[in-house]
């Protein structure tokens, strides 16, 4: 709507500031046989992603348990003889029982293997400590009092399940299929991107945002498509820095288009002032009228009683220079010759022959540079042209637009803008980064 350019980079980077901003996109990649080198889950439940189907599992039976299964506990006799001192894991704080109980070995493993896979079972073992505290003992014994069942919910027929493992059983052999399906490419929002469960795919989005911001190569390339879709012009400037606009920069001839004289006036003061602001121009070919002083009357200490009248105990406050003082008001509406130029500015700036940077600096559209004179045509010598290959003699090559990264300081000379003559399209890197399993790639959302 302003007409204003912005370099590109800049954009894909404002972006990237705030993950609501953006989603990512996760895809698999394929051997050369067409197999999947690294498998994608997916929860239908809340659409998080995951690398095993026994992840996924874990993670539906641990967050939307009650969703399948109810926990139902039942009294039943506690356990015979006296029990002076229990095991307890020293990272989790679970009582897993005496070491002499008949069930210590089954909690013991159990334990391992729900919350501390990751980590050798000697370790963890090293880690349980005998504690002969009495009311931890007390906890132990109140605990084996009852029973814990599983109730499977909607199901026709009422069921039972004893523990843990028959539930995942149950699970697998009902649910799952419906649950957590296979994908070959997920999208998941900014937002849950950050956090997700699976610590290796939130590391390996986290790598590639860190890429994105250093150099927004996939994102400049999304940008580029949706802008284009948009109606809006791609220009350089300086040969290395990809803007996009409203309009291309169009050189404007004062000599040989007529125009009004505002326009002139408006082209000249740009080129006499480069780098000037809408409000500096404004100004200068407009100024606004100058604002009345506004006089601030406070009243003196009140005079003791016989003297002069109050009228005469208030004065008018003066400024250390003599004068009066002046109260700041509010801004000003633009008055008629300042429309004029506003209006004749915004129909430079969306032409093209005015360019309004992002930062609000001003410059005209240069002249373009006179083409050399093309080189008379030589006949061409017959050369034999090998097997396979096509002659192209007289094709004159294409050139790609290529964005790139080097930014030139504010306090540099003017820049020198021309016309970008497609959609940028940014190159990959010359050295090839290691492919990762499963590869990421942000999308302006």
């Amino acid at each position: 709507m302003t007409g204003r350019a912005y370099p590109l980079f800049d954009i894909a980077r404002l972006i990237l500031q705030k993950p609501e901003r953006y989603s990512v996109q996760l895809t698999v990649k394929k051997k050369p046989d067409g197999a999947v080198a690294q498998p994608l889950f997916v929860c239908a439940l809340d659409d998080t992603p995951w690398l095993s189907e026994d992840e996924a599992v874990a993670h539906v039976l641990k967050n939307h348990f009650a969703t399948f299964y109810q926990t139902e506990r039942t009294a039943t006799e506690p356990p015979k003889g006296k029990y002076t001192f229990v095991a307890q894991c020293g990272m989790s704080g679970v009582i897993l029982g005496p070491p002499n109980h008949h069930d210590y070995q089954n909690q013991l493993h159990k334990l391992h293997a729900e919350r501390f896979s990751k980590m050798p079972f000697d370790v963890f073992k090293s880690r349980v400590k005998i504690v002969k505290d009495e009311a931890v003992v007390k906890k132990w014994v109140e605990e084996q009092s009852f029973k814990t069942e599983y109730v499977v919910l909607n199901v026709p027929e009422p069921l039972k399940l004893p523990n843990r493992e028959e539930v995942e059983k149950h699970f697998r052999a009902v649910h799952k299929e419906t649950i957590i399906k296979q994908a070959e490419s997920h999208t998941v929002a900014g937002v849950p991107s950050r956090t997700l469960r699976n610590h290796e795919l939130q590391q390996l989005i986290r790598n590639e945002w860190e890429e994105q911001r250093r150099f927004p190569l996939r994102l400049t390339t999304e940008l580029s498509r949706q802008f284009a879709g948009h109606g809006l012009q791609f220009f350089k400037v300086n040969k290395t820095f990809t803007h996009v606009s409203v309009a291309r920069p169009q050189f404007l001839d004062l000599e040989t288009t007529p125009v009004s004289e505002n326009i002139k006036r408006i082209i000249d003061h740009i080129n006499a002032h480069p780098k000037c602001s809408r409000r500096q121009l404004i100004e200068a070919l407009a100024p606004s009228p100058p604002q009345p002083a506004v006089i601030e009357i406070k009243p003196k200490a009140e005079a003791p009683p016989g003297s002069e009248s109050r009228l005469q105990a208030a004065s008018v406050e003066e400024s250390p220079k003599g004068g009066t003082t002046n109260v700041p008001t509010a801004t000003a509406e633009p008055t008629a010759e300042q429309t004029v130029i506003i209006a004749d500015l915004h129909w430079l700036v969306h032409q093209g022959n005015v360019l309004e940077f992002a930062d609000g600096r001003l410059e005209t559209a240069k002249k373009p540079l006179p083409r050399p004179p093309k080189p008379e045509a030589k006949p061409a010598e017959e050369k034999p042209v090998a097997k396979g290959e096509t002659a192209a003699a007289g094709e004159p090559a294409t050139e790609v637009v290529v964005p790139t990264e080097t930014e030139v300081p504010a306090s540099e000379p003017a820049p020198v803008v021309e016309p970008a003559s497609e959609i940028p399209a940014p190159a990959e890197p010359a050295v090839p980064a290691p492919e990762p399993i499963v590869e990421t790639g942000t999308m302006p959302s």
